[in-house]
């Protein structure tokens, strides 16, 4: 079976940019062709026409006023599976993250038991293959457990398949094993991807600290409970040669930290979450618990920064840090209900708004949520001859209203029900096949 793209703006930084059909067959890419050279070769509907002879017939996508991706990459989401599953299964998981374009994931590894295992590993696999959707990367676990006590065994976690190492949810403490984590992650070309996070000065800290928590009456975290740790695992980089990849960014000084050491020439990359770009610590106002998270949402002047970090280029991803949880964690006092919130399916929406207002290109974009991650994690996802056709479809122009009811997610938990927002994902292919169709 064939099938041509047909018309869309094709947007892959640094290799494609302009309006252009797509030919595909039994999975791959076979032809890319610019459609202003039209006039000086054949029409795509003459190449449709031409492709019909070598076999069943061409499938025809019509991608004018679209825009054409290589595969957006969550490098960061909770699927919850094995152990949580009332929360989000891996198949609802891979779901959702079809329907807000991604044709892959890393699932984190913070599940019951832990990924630190081959056999756990193994499982995430399996479970994934079964769904039959898009592609899942799974991160094992830095330490055994998530305790930052031991190492678990790099060697055997990516024979079976894994593509980065974290405990996130839980920073490893001790500088010596963390140091240990990036010599032996470097050998076997992993990632260490760090929850930078100072437990004992966190406390019981619930939201930043500033003059919302105290007048709400609830305990802060400040900036710095990020920011020390970010610059003490910037520092193991720089000692160890490893690369590094700091997640969920949340901070004005943890932006100046990453920024400064990329000047020196560190071997770090950071990401952060839509909502770190989108929403101030404002947003927990009447203690509303789909607006609690850990880092914190923080202050406009974070916000600022945030945003400024992904322009100049300090944050090389957007990664939603996808964590569902049930009504029986997020429906109780602010205090005790679990941080965290769905992304999957606003991420693009709110992302496109950064371009909406002039703050980021759409080709910069593209690089933040499909060509990064590929790049940091040893994928090549672009769109040439021969490879994979991992593609997402994105309408800019469709408007709607964020409907958490909706969702394929299994929760429900998002500050932006309610939302009107602009842009989204219409299409995602894995390996040819269309997955989702909106």
């Amino acid at each position: 079976m064939l099938t041509l793209i047909r018309g869309g703006r094709v947007v892959d930084p640094g290799n494609l940019d302009g309006m252009m059909d797509i030919l595909i067959e039994d999975g791959r890419i076979v032809e890319i062709k610019d459609r202003e050279s039209e006039g000086r070769g054949q029409r795509a509907e003459d190449r449709g026409q031409r492709t019909e002879g070598r076999g069943s017939g061409v499938k025809v996508i019509d991608a004018f006023g679209k825009i054409v991706t290589p595969g957006l990459i969550d490098m960061h989401v909770h699927l919850r599976e094995p152990g949580h599953e009332y929360k989000e299964t891996i198949k609802t998981g891979c779901m959702a993250a079809a329907s807000g374009g991604f044709t892959a994931v890393c699932s984190m590894p913070n599940t019951n038991p832990v990924n630190d295992n081959s056999q756990v590993t193994e499982y995430i696999l399996k479970k994934a293959g079964a769904a039959d959707m898009i592609r899942v990367y799974p991160v094992a676990a830095i330490s055994k457990g998530l305790k930052g006590k031991d190492l678990c065994e790099y060697a055997d976690l990516k024979e079976a398949g894994a593509i980065a190492v974290s405990d996130d949810g839980h920073p490893v403490a001790d500088s010596r094993l963390m140091r240990r984590a990036l010599e032996y992650a470097k050998g076997f070309n992993l990632p260490v991807i760090s929850h930078c996070e100072d437990i004992d000065l966190a406390e019981c800290g619930v939201m930043n600290e500033g003059a919302v928590a105290t007048r709400m009456g609830l305990a802060g975290i400040p900036n710095a409970v990020e920011s020390i740790a970010v610059m003490r695992d910037i520092a193991l980089c720089e000692l160890t040669g490893a690369r590094l990849h700091i997640a969920h960014v949340s901070t004005t000084e943890s932006v100046r930290a990453i920024r400064n050491a990329k000047k020196r020439g560190a071997p770090v990359t950071a990401e952060t979450a839509p909502h770190y770009f989108t929403l101030t610590e404002d947003t927990v106002d009447k203690y509303n618990t789909n607006a609690k998270m850990n880092p914190p949402l923080r202050s406009r002047q974070d916000r600022d920064a945030i945003i400024e970090g992904l322009a100049d280029g300090t944050i090389d991803v957007i990664a939603t840090d996808h964590a569902p949880h049930s009504s029986i964690e997020k429906e109780i006092e602010f205090d005790l209900a679990a941080n965290g919130i769905t992304g999957l399916e606003t991420s693009v929406s709110l992302s496109l708004k950064l371009v909406e207002n002039g703050l980021i290109t759409i080709t910069s974009l593209i690089e933040k949520m499909s060509t990064n991650p590929a790049r940091i994690l040893g994928i090549d996802n672009s769109l040439k001859l021969g490879n994979p056709a991992d593609i997402t479809i994105i309408d800019p122009d469709i408007s709607f209203t964020v409907d958490a009811n909706s969702f394929r997610s299994l929760s429900r938990n998002t500050p932006f029900d309610g939302w009107s927002m602009k842009g989204k994902a219409v299409l995602v292919m894995v390996n040819g096949q269309v997955i989702f169709e909106r």
